[in-house]
């Protein structure tokens, strides 16, 4: 398997093309499944809050031995602790259950319109970010309106936005707005879980071209987009299958035909109306 590669984000932090999503990853299976991804190669960690993971995350990365600068530990706000004081409480909190010294990535996972408080809680992650709690600061689940107000109120253009992301919702327009302004693109759900994608004909018909699986074809084609998905598997072998995406390259004919599968978001999550605490 290839190393995972990285990118350099729009405050300088690297950050890997690829990464595990750890939501459902509870208890002492959950950690030794974080852990088995590490030593497969994973830099990139995605936790929240509202996984009620975040201490199982944490101690992965002490068993895994793995030099802690060498891991990227991401972490939601949620609905709940929007809020300028509140988003700095809630950063404190998810240190003490990770048990780490820094957080490397915080995000709000929800903007949350009708609470209204997203810039607050944008601004209190800014403070956070001075103090030395987090490193980078980003968000998820946001709309090209809500990232402009906060760029146009705050002066601070988020890292990241992780948003719904595969081939049957590519998100062409925001992912546009996202380079226009050195946002980098992360995909959350990129297989499309629970749903017929995987056996999609150009899918197959691709992962017999390369000599690769469908889910490494559509892996490759989030990577090409530039974009880190964010796939979660508690298997050692579907992580390092998960993880072997860079050995080869889709044609632009072929990410276009994979795009062409289009039809819109999967489970109604639009941020202007689904809000989560």
């Amino acid at each position: 398997m290839s190393e995972i590669p990285s990118v350099t984000l729009n405050d300088g932090a690297w950050f890997p093309e690829l990464g595990l999503g750890t939501y459902d990853l509870r208890g002492e299976e959950g950690i030794s499944a974080i852990v088995s991804a590490i030593e497969s190669g994973y830099r990139l960690l995605d936790t929240a809050v509202n996984y009620e993971n975040e201490r199982e995350v944490g101690e992965a990365v002490r068993r895994s031995g793995a030099d802690r600068d060498d891991l990227l530990v991401a972490s939601k706000i949620p609905g709940r602790h929007h809020g300028r004081e509140q988003a700095i409480d809630s950063i404190k909190g998810s240190l003490a259950m990770l048990g780490l010294d820094r957080i490397d990535l915080q995000l709000i996972h929800w903007p949350n319109p009708s609470v209204g408080k997203y810039v607050d809680t944008w601004q209190g992650m800014i403070e956070a970010r001075e103090r030395g709690l987090v490193r980078s600061i980003g968000v998820s689940n946001f709309t090209e309106a809500m990232l402009s107000e906060l760029i146009e109120r705050t002066g601070v253009v988020p890292v990241v936005n992780q948003v719904e992301m595969h081939p049957y919702f590519p998100q062409g327009e925001l992912r546009a707005f996202h380079a226009e302004h050195g946002i980098r693109t992360e995909s959350w759900s990129p297989l499309a879980k629970r749903s017929e994608l995987l056996t999609e004909q150009i899918l197959q018909e691709l992962a017999v071209v390369h000599d690769v699986t469908p889910t490494q074809v559509v892996l490759r084609w989030h990577t090409q987009l530039g974009s880190t998905p964010i796939p979660k598997s508690a298997d050692a072998d579907r992580q390092r299958e998960n993880a072997d995406v860079f050995g080869f390259t889709l044609t632009a004919d072929q990410l276009a035909a994979i795009s062409a599968l289009e039809r819109g978001r999967l489970w109604n999550a639009d941020p202007d109306v689904h809000e989560e605490m």
